[in-house]
């Protein structure tokens, strides 16, 4: 094969061939009588393993070290690897063309939140908060924690992301719940310019813990903490300091009563 044609099969262009070339990351095949570069089927085959590798987001030291370890496997064995690697992105592909679908229906019938987009399961779950204090003046601690949920509807697994929105299903359905959720924030919305040994804490973080099942905190680490790093302190920065202790003591006190 010519270097064009090569280029066309796997989807680059000659000029990323030369370069790779140039880096060592592509072997220079033979050259015909006439000086034209041969290439065979084998270096098809590494070519597209670049291309494969680059497109994960991998560099071009790291791909090199890739194929460092790929030397003298067989050309199946490479090309079974690079067919997993695409029905990977397949499948990852159509969750994000699905996830996409849900947003477009929630933008073209009107029910998208200020925190959206956010998956149909939040959405309907806002709805039914939103249903439930109407008429009733606006949270600040109940806007921040709905964009806590939005952002954990993003960036946390399927797994997970079903658990959460489960148990805060099965919190909201419980008679009186709604109403309940709207006391609580209002006693955390009273620590805003508290101080942490402010004896409302207590009060708060009890009236918190009895608001939240078990399920929600399903996971936490050792002692009924968040996981330590960017999400916690994500969660608890814009917290006043007696807000952010009565959150915590809540769940320890849940951490507790699910053991």
């Amino acid at each position: 094969m010519r270097i064009g044609e090569i280029a066309a099969m796997v989807g680059v262009t000659p000029r990323a061939i030369r370069h790779y070339h140039h880096l060592g990351l592509l072997p220079e095949p033979a050259r015909q009588a006439n000086g034209y570069r041969d290439y065979s089927v084998r270096d098809a085959v590494l070519l597209a393993r670049v291309r494969r590798l680059t497109e994960l987001g991998l560099g071009l030291d790291e791909v090199r070290d890739v194929l460092a370890d790929d030397a003298g496997r067989e050309v199946v064995e490479v090309l079974e690897e690079l067919d997993q690697d695409l029905a990977r992105q397949q499948e990852q592909l159509g969750e994000r063309r699905r996830r996409l679908g849900e947003l477009l229906a929630q933008a073209r019938d009107g029910r998208m939140t200020a925190e959206g987009p956010v998956s149909d399961e939040l959405s309907a779950l806002f709805e039914t908060l939103a249903e439930a204090t109407t008429g009733r003046p606006e949270s600040p601690m109940a806007a921040k924690d709905r964009e806590l949920l939005a952002l954990l509807d993003t960036v946390a697994s399927a797994e997970e992301r079903d658990r959460m929105l489960g148990a805060m299903r099965r919190m909201t359905e419980a008679p009186g719940a709604a109403e309940r959720a709207y006391e609580v924030y209002g006693m955390l919305d009273a620590l805003a310019d508290a101080g942490p040994d402010d004896p409302r804490v207590a009060e708060a973080a009890k009236a918190l813990a009895d608001s939240m099942p078990d399920a929600v905190v399903e996971g936490l680490g050792t002692g009924g903490t968040l996981p330590e790093g960017a999400f916690q302190d994500a969660f608890f920065a814009d917290f006043s300091p007696a807000q952010a202790a009565a959150v915590r003591r809540a769940l320890r006190i849940v951490a507790e009563r699910a053991r």
